[in-house]
C-alpha cells in the first residue's frame, strides 16, 4: 500500500505567528504517527519561518517512524541535515518570497553540486530523494547524480481546473513515474494533494510514499491530527485496493 508522509510544517507556521511554544509540531508529530503516519516530514527552511532547528533535533529523537526533512542545497542547511542524520532528506527549489514550493527542484542546472552532495549523504546512510517535475531529463538526470527516490512534483495536477486538464496531468506524472521506474529510481509524490484529489494519484501512480500537509492539517483544525490522518490513510486504503484489484482483472 502507498504509505503516507504527513507534512506538519503548518502546525509550525501557527506558532511562528504569535513567537511562542504552542501549537508543538513534536507533539504532531506523534498524534500523526497514531493516527497511522508511515512517515513525517518537515521542511527546514532558510528563513526558518516555521520548522526552527530545535524542532528537527527533537523530533530526531522523538520520532518512531521515517523522518523525512525537506531542505535546499544551501551549505548551512547541508550541515545540520548531516549532523541530524533524519532517516531521509528531499532536496526541494527554495525562495525566500514564495508561500509554499513552487516548482520541482531544476536538477539539470545543478547537477554537479547534487552529485557531490548527494554522495555525503549516502555515506552517512541517509536515503536521498529529489523533488522534481514530471520531466524526463529532470527524471535522467535524478538518476545520474545517485538519488535513490524522486518525488514527482503533483502541483500542476492539483491546481487542474477542468477535468481534461486534471487527466492529461495525471497521464504526465504515470509517465513521469513508469520511466523512473524503469531507470531504477523508486517513487514518490506529493504538494497540493487533497481528500478530493489524491485517489487517482493512488491508483494510477503508484507511487511508494505521497506526502501530504496543508490539507491534513487543515482538516486537523476541525477533527483533530490522528482523525485527520486516519482519514486519509483510509482513502489511501481503499484506492490502493482498487488499484490492485484493476491490475489483477
Amino acid at each position: 500500500m502507498t504509505k503516507l508522509g504527513v507534512n506538519i510544517d503548518h502546525v509550525a507556521t501557527l506558532r511562528q505567528a504569535r513567537r511562542t511554544y504552542e501549537p508543538d509540531p513534536v507533539t504532531a508529530a506523534c498524534l500523526a504517527d497514531l493516527g497511522g503516519a508511515d512517515i513525517i516530514t518537515v521542511h527546514l527552511r532558510e528563513d526558518r519561518r516555521h520548522i526552527q532547528d530545535r524542532d528537527l533535533r527533537l523530533l530526531k529523537q522523538t520520532v518512531f517512524t521515517k523522518l523525512n526533512l525537506e531542505m535546499s542545497v544551501a551549505p548551512e542547511i547541508v550541515e545540520l541535515a548531516l549532523a541530524e542524520q533524519p532517516a531521509q532528506v528531499t532536496f526541494v527549489p527554495e525562495k525566500r518570497q514564495e508561500i509554499t514550493t513552487e516548482g520541482g527542484l531544476d536538477v539539470v542546472s545543478q547537477k554537479k553540486t547534487l552529485t557531490s552532495l548527494i554522495k555525503r549523504f549516502k555515506e552517512r546512510g541517509i536515503v536521498v530523494s529529489l523533488f522534481i517535475n514530471p520531466e524526463t531529463r529532470q527524471i535522467e538526470v535524478a538518476k545520474e547524480v545517485g538519488a535513490e527516490f524522486v518525488e514527482l512534483h503533483t502541483g500542476a495536477y492539483a491546481n487542474a481546473t477542468t477535468e481534461t486538464e486534471q487527466r492529461n496531468l495525471l497521464e504526465k506524472l504515470c509517465r513521469g513515474a513508469n520511466l523512473s521506474r524503469e531507470l531504477g529510481l523508486r517513487v514518490n509524490a506529493g504538494h497540493g494533494l487533497t481528500y478530493k484529489n489524491v485517489g487517482p494519484v493512488v491508483e494510477e501512480v503508484d507511487a511508494e510514499e505521497l506526502h501530504i500537509g496543508h490539507s491534513i492539517i487543515s482538516r486537523a483544525v476541525f477533527v483533530g491530527i490522528k482523525k485527520a490522518v486516519e482519514e486519509m490513510k483510509e482513502l489511501i486504503y481503499k484506492h490502493s485496493l482498487l488499484a490492485k484489484t484493476d491490475r489483477q482483472s
